[in-house]
């Protein structure tokens, strides 16, 4: 049970798989096959990260391999020609790298993928080492837990402080994710919120609010 929302840090891995800004293009693609990933930060020093070579970036080597460009076409892809070009991990990476921290919530992380369109993010802290990695598939973790973790957290983060006298007249049911909360309450105007904050809940999935109102209120 948590009384708190989960960070990236409670759903990132943290065994990175990460290159050097001097790994070459076959070495990265061997690092990248060998533990089933599709992009790789790139790091120097002590683990400060300066970007991230992704599939994207790679394959670009295979879409200029016999492809002949027109001038206006050379000039609006100029990056990318470049990478094409490149066989060096500080050439072919996209940088800065869009990164995030280990305390940053769950949805600002899948905010960030979807702005940036990317698949991944490093997780850095606040000099910019690498902590770990978080992916799309980190972001739904939380949509595995039990659904009798998520009952207990629902009547302590909703039904307990919202309806405290009457408590014991809502009834709190999950099944496959989904919170069913029933039961009376004294307080109708509290209901809209109680659905809410049900859905605010890590790994609640949907919410069906089916509270009434208490007739002896």
């Amino acid at each position: 049970m948590t009384t708190r929302p989960f960070t990236v840090a409670d759903v990132m891995t943290r065994k990175v798989v990460a290159v050097r800004p001097g790994a070459e293009f076959k070495e990265i693609v061997a690092a990248m096959e060998r533990w089933k990933v599709t992009a790789v930060p790139v790091v120097e020093g002590e683990g400060h990260v300066l970007g991230v070579v992704s599939e994207a970036d790679l394959l670009l080597k295979e879409e200029f391999h016999d492809h002949r460009l027109g001038l206006v076409e050379q000039a609006r892809r100029l990056d990318d020609t470049a990478k094409a070009g490149s066989r060096r991990a500080e050439n072919l990476m996209t940088s800065p790298a869009v990164t995030t921290a280990p305390d940053a919530s769950l949805p600002r992380a899948a905010r960030l993928m979807a702005a940036h369109r990317v698949k991944r993010l490093p997780v850095v802290d606040a000099r910019g080492t690498i902590q770990g990695i978080v992916s799309r598939s980190d972001l739904l973790k939380v949509f595995l837990r039990p659904d009798e973790e998520l009952a207990d957290d629902v009547l302590l983060e909703v039904v307990e402080p919202l309806f405290t006298p009457s408590r014991h007249g809502v009834d709190v049911q999950v099944e496959g994710g989904v919170v069913t909360l029933s039961g009376r309450v004294r307080d109708t105007s509290l209901i809209p919120l109680a659905a809410r904050l049900a859905q605010a809940v890590e790994g609640v999935v949907d919410v069906r609010c089916e509270l009434t109102a208490d007739a002896e209120a």
